[in-house]
């Protein structure tokens, strides 16, 4: 297990040098200008391949880095064809990136055939479905609950005052608040609930001026202990049932 470990951090560490360390934005702009007629996209494609054989420490498996050259020159070739270069793409090419190298590292280990015993355990693990669940739960459906139950004070607080605050900001806030908040109660770290909140109340508080404030203040706030209780009910209940 630790040698099919090593090799996957071994595959790892090279994508990391190749995509982010030995690619500066002077070299990805290159890129996007030229595509094809960029002389770095094939560079770096080499790159990817290259490391992974040099970390690997087996020429036996050149083909391996021939593998992880050539589609890394694909999916990097797809992904400067789009029109747009935001965080979805960036998302997906890396994702690409990394599924061809988990298939490569179960290729290498010979690990396919414990795919499915693997995943037969894990759907059978009472733990893993209520820690799954509860995290489906905290960044799905309690965030819809919470706008539904201060929907009539965001409408207020909208009308009284133009809108002064990054679009759908407050959701993702909550999303990663309550992710934060039943990681720390899933790991016994209960005190660092109160460092997450007193943090967000000096960065959410500490500039309210002006008329209407106290109002934006008090929704803020409401929301913010709903997601926290909620949060917290949910942890309680994984740790009383699923442990």
């Amino acid at each position: 297990m630790n040698e099919a470990i090593i090799i996957l951090l071994q595959l790892l560490l090279a994508h990391v040098l190749t995509d982010f360390v030995l690619q500066p934005t002077r070299f990805i702009k290159h890129k996007q200008r030229l595509v094809l007629r960029s002389w770095f996209l094939y560079v770096h494609a080499f790159l990817a391949g290259f490391l992974s054989l040099l970390f690997l420490q087996d020429p036996g498996l050149w083909y391996i880095a021939v593998l992880i050259g050539v589609t890394h020159f694909f999916i990097d070739l797809w992904k400067l064809q789009q029109r747009k270069d935001n965080l979805r793409f960036f998302l997906f090419d890396q994702f690409l990136h990394l599924l061809v190298i988990f298939l490569a590292w179960l290729y290498i280990i010979d690990g396919f055939v414990e795919i499915f015993p693997v995943l037969q355990n894990l759907l059978t693990n009472t733990y893993f479905l209520a820690v799954l669940i509860g995290f489906l739960l905290i960044i799905f459906p309690t965030g819809f609950l919470i706008g539904k139950a201060t929907q009539r004070w965001q409408e207020e607080i909208e009308v009284a005052h133009k809108k002064d605050s990054l679009e759908a900001a407050g959701r993702y806030i909550g999303i990663f608040e309550r992710i934060l908040v039943l990681t720390f109660i899933l790991t016994d770290n209960f005190s660092a609930i109160g460092f997450l909140i007193a943090a967000k109340s000096i960065l959410r508080f500490s500039d309210k001026s002006g008329t209407g404030a106290r109002k934006q203040t008090e929704y803020v706030l409401i929301g913010t202990l709903m997601s926290f209780a909620i949060t917290i009910v949910i942890g309680l209940l994984i740790r009383q049932f699923a442990l």
